[in-house]
């Protein structure tokens, strides 16, 4: 009769292999990044002015934030930030579904719906929550996910997160988009892409790519975190300024953190997508909900981003100043339109060294270097605001000809 073989005790057992330790890995891979002029670096930035930074007792120009419209600052804001701080508290203290979901929250999503023509919108408290949340909700494994190669990291990493096959198009080629849909057979598919692209600053082809979507059968998903506020009628964004509606973009995605000067995200959509989220997005079921006093500032940055278009046009002189000048400097800008001004260096020292040498003149300019782009394509991202001069961008340019000259 067989008997069982109990198990060996445990100073007796075969070795197991030593593990990696964890830490000392990540320590080498932080190693190897420093050794490459690639490490990240994080800087305290003691007080804020308008677009006036102070660093370690300097005061810099800044030109590296994403405050288009020079509403991080507004005294509306503040104002009723400080109102339902005073009526309220600070934190939500819980998630929307359980007792989070404020009057001020209700508020701004039916301000943000009929800002960019949806049916409803439903609040997010970061843009990457957002973006995870709606591709992990509405995809599963067995779908495909078509994205441009430059998207933002959230929506490469939504896309992984639920299980799809991700598929990337070379940047902006309607054509490659249209082969990867076409080889997907009768797979779910779902197109993202960003309205404006965060590093090289320049629109997709929504139209080209809402009739690819139409034809194809696929859910086309924008998010518009760098057009919202800047682009389209009231600075609607870049689905609007394209002529297109909630039918050929069912999935809009955009931030409260760039051109409205708060923080938080929001997607918008028809009623059946918001319903949805709700039960199956995890980001948003599982978060606590934002400060309802952040929700209010974003509501006056809303309802100040509608009505000031002024904003809006003194950017738009900014940027065709900017683009004129560093055309008479011979300055390699990457050919955008928007408040997202890069200058193409190649190599991550030089960016770094050009950085250092405007810092040196009283400027904050970001040198963005790999992974955050491809290798050999370091540049300055130079971000533009309606708070800044035209003068303070003349010294801008001034500078940069004399540190790219070094």
């Amino acid at each position: 009769m067989p008997t069982s073989r109990k198990p060996a005790p445990a100073d007796t057992a075969v070795a197991a292999a030593p593990r990696p330790d964890l830490l000392d890995r990540l320590a080498v891979q932080t190693a190897i990044r420093n050794g490459a002029q690639l490490l990240r670096r994080l800087r305290t930035i003691e007080h804020a002015d308008g677009p006036w930074l102070e660093i370690g007792g300097r005061r810099l120009l800044s030109f590296c934030s994403n405050d288009y419209l020079g509403l991080a600052q507004h005294p509306q804001l503040v104002a009723a930030l400080k109102r339902v701080a005073d009526g309220e508290g600070v934190g939500s203290t819980s998630a929307h579904l359980i007792c989070g979901h404020r009057a001020a929250h209700a508020a701004l999503e039916e301000a943000l719906a009929a800002w960019t023509g949806r049916e409803r919108a439903l609040l997010f408290s970061t843009g990457y929550m957002a973006n995870l949340g709606v591709l992990q909700a509405l995809l599963a494994r067995g779908d495909v996910c078509v994205q441009d190669k430059l998207n933002h990291a959230c929506l490469l990493d939504g896309a992984q997160l639920a299980g799809a096959a991700l598929k990337r198009y070379p940047h902006a080629d309607v054509a490659a988009a249209a082969r990867q849909l076409a080889g997907s057979g009768e797979a779910g598919a779902l197109l993202a892409t960003d309205g404006v692209f965060s590093m090289d600053g320049d629109s997709a082809p929504l139209r080209e790519l809402a009739a690819l979507c139409a034809h194809q059968g696929a859910t086309f998903m924008v998010d518009d975190a760098h057009g919202l506020g800047v682009l389209g009628e009231r600075g609607a964004g870049s689905v609007n300024a394209a002529g297109l509606t909630q039918h050929e973009v069912p999935v809009l995605m955009a931030t409260l953190g760039k051109a409205l000067g708060c923080a938080g995200a929001f997607v918008a959509g028809p009623a059946a997508l918001i319903d949805g989220l709700i039960q199956f997005a995890r980001p948003y079921v599982y978060t606590t909900a934002m400060p309802p006093a952040l929700a209010a500032a974003a509501l006056a940055a809303v309802q100040l981003a509608q009505a000031e278009d002024w904003r809006r046009d003194r950017l738009s002189v900014l940027i065709s100043r900017f683009r004129s000048g560093a055309a008479q400097l011979g300055l390699p800008l990457l050919p955008s339109t928007s408040a997202i001004q890069p200058l193409l260096i190649g190599a991550a020292d030089a960016a770094l060294r050009i950085a250092h040498a405007l810092e040196q003149r009283g400027f904050l300019v970001s040198a963005i270097r790999p992974p955050t782009v491809p290798q050999g394509q370091a540049r300055l991202r130079i971000t533009l605001s309606a708070s800044h001069r035209e003068d303070q961008l003349d010294q801008l340019l001034e500078a940069l000809g004399a540190a790219v000259a070094q």
